[in-house]
C-alpha cells in the first residue's frame, strides 16, 4: 500500500529538552513553555473560525469552516467524484442551525513533538463513533496560503484512524498541514495546527475527561505557552523528494487520498474570488487539475489552464474543456457513442499571469482578464 516516506536526513531540533516537529522550528533562540492554557468561550456566538482564527458573530455573513455553516463547495470539489451537492453537514431541511457551538472550553496545548501522536490518540478516542474530520494544508494557490478542507457529512471514525495509521508521521511532523476533527453529540474539537499545538474544544460535560488526560501527560495549566510559532520559525514539508517509488506518495498524492477517503471539501465560498485579506480578485488566470473516471474504474488526469472570475466558474469550465479533449466524453457525441464517465475538479489554483504563461511556454501573450475563457486543456502523463 502506498504510503508517506520521509525524509530520514532532516534533525530534530531541540531547545530546552524540548523536542520539536521535524517540518517546524525556530531559528532564534527560545525556551519554550509546555502545558496548557484553559479558556470559556460562550454559546453566544455562532462558532469560530478555526482557519481565520476569530469567533463568528450571528451577523458575520463570511462563515467559515466547522462553525456554524460551511461555504458550499465548488463543482467537483467533493470526494464523491463530482457531488455536486449544497448539503451541509448535519442540517436538513427544518434545521437551520446546524452546528452552533454552545458553552465550551478551550484547551491550547503545547508538548514535546515525540509526545503529539500519543496525546492526540487519547483525545481521539473521545470522538464518538461518526465525526467531521477537519484538514489544513498549505497550497498552490497565488492568493490563499491555506487550503481550508472540511466533511460535509459525518466519516466513520475508522477511516479516520486508517489515515492516522497511514500518514502519521505526514500528519505529526510536517509544517504545511494541520488536521484534526469534530463532532456535534457530543461537542468536541480537536486540531492539530501547522506548528503541532493541539486546540480541545469541548462542552462542560467533557472538561475533566480532557483534563484527566493532560494530568496523564503531565501537562499543567500555564497563563502561556510557547511553541515554534513563539519565535521566528520554519516551516518545510518532511517527504522525501529524492524517493521515486510506486509506494511513496507525494504531498498532493497523500491530500487527494485524504480527500477521497475523509469526504472532504475546500471551504470556500466558491462564488467569490478574493485574497487572504477578503479583497476582490475579478477575473484571474486558473490552473485546474480535472480528474476523470471511467465506467470501468480506470482514471485520467488533465490539465486546464484559463481565467475565471470564481471557483464555480473556474470548475465548470475545467469539467467542458476535458470534455471536448476525449470526443467519447463530450456531451455533443451521440448518446450511444458517449463513455460514461465522473469528473472531479482535484485542483482549481489561482495563479499569477507570469506563471501561467510559463506554463503555456510563451511569455509574449497577452491574456484577456476582462473575460473568462479557456485557454488550453492537455492529459497529463
Amino acid at each position: 500500500m502506498a504510503h508517506a516516506r520521509i525524509d530520514s536526513s532532516i534533525p530534530r531540533h531541540k531547545a530546552e529538552g524540548f523536542d520539536f516537529p521535524l517540518g517546524v522550528y525556530p531559528v532564534e533562540p527560545m525556551n519554550p513553555i509546555p502545558g496548557y492554557t484553559l479558556n470559556f468561550e460562550s454559546a453566544d456566538s455562532v462558532g469560530y473560525d478555526a482557519v481565520e482564527g476569530r469567533e463568528i458573530e450571528n451577523d458575520d455573513d463570511d462563515e467559515g469552516p466547522a462553525s456554524k455553516s460551511p461555504s458550499k463547495p465548488g463543482p467537483g470539489s467533493r470526494g464523491e467524484r463530482g457531488d455536486r451537492s449544497d448539503d451541509t453537514p448535519g442540517m436538513d431541511e427544518e434545521e437551520e442551525t446546524w452546528g452552533q457551538w454552545p458553552d465550551r472550553y478551550v484547551f491550547d496545548i503545547n508538548i514535546s513533538a515525540s509526545r503529539v501522536e500519543a496525546l492526540c490518540r487519547q483525545l481521539f478516542a473521545l470522538l464518538p463513533g461518526r465525526i467531521y474530520p477537519i484538514l489544513d494544508v498549505m497550497g498552490n494557490d497565488a492568493h490563499r496560503e491555506i487550503d481550508p478542507y472540511i466533511a460535509y457529512d459525518l466519516v466513520g471514525l475508522e477511516r479516520f484512524h486508517d489515515a492516522l495509521r497511514r500518514f502519521r508521521a505526514w500528519l505529526f511532523e510536517d509544517g504545511t498541514v494541520g488536521f484534526g476533527a469534530m463532532s456535534e453529540e457530543p461537542f468536541f474539537y480537536v486540531f492539530v495546527d501547522e506548528h503541532k499545538i493541539v486546540t480541545v474544544r469541548a462542552e462542560s460535560a467533557m472538561k475533566e475527561q480532557v483534563e484527566r488526560i493532560l494530568a496523564a501527560f503531565d501537562l499543567r495549566e500555564v497563563e502561556k505557552i510557547a511553541g515554534a510559532d513563539a519565535a521566528v520559525h520554519e516551516h518545510r514539508g518532511v517527504l522525501d523528494p529524492r524517493v521515486d517509488a510506486p509506494d511513496a506518495l507525494t504531498h498532493d498524492e497523500i491530500v487527494e487520498e485524504l480527500r477521497d477517503q475523509w469526504g472532504l471539501t475546500l471551504n470556500v465560498d466558491p462564488m467569490r474570488n478574493t485574497d487572504d485579506d477578503g479583497d476582490d480578485l475579478g477575473i484571474t488566470p486558473w490552473r485546474c487539475v480535472v480528474r476523470v473516471f471511467d465506467e470501468h474504474g480506470s482514471v485520467r488526469y488533465a490539465e486546464v489552464l484559463l481565467t475565471a472570475p470564481h471557483l464555480q466558474a473556474a470548475g465548470d469550465m475545467a469539467i467542458a474543456a476535458v470534455e471536448h479533449l476525449d470526443p467519447a466524453l463530450s456531451p455533443e457525441t451521440p448518446q450511444d457513442d458517449q463513455d460514461p464517465s465522473d469528473f472531479d475538479v482535484l485542483w482549481a489554483d489561482r495563479t499569477a499571469e507570469e506563471d501561467l504563461l510559463a506554463m503555456l511556454g510563451d511569455k509574449t501573450t497577452q491574456l484577456d482578464l476582462k473575460h473568462g475563457s479557456t485557454i488550453a486543456a492537455r492529459w497529463l502523463a
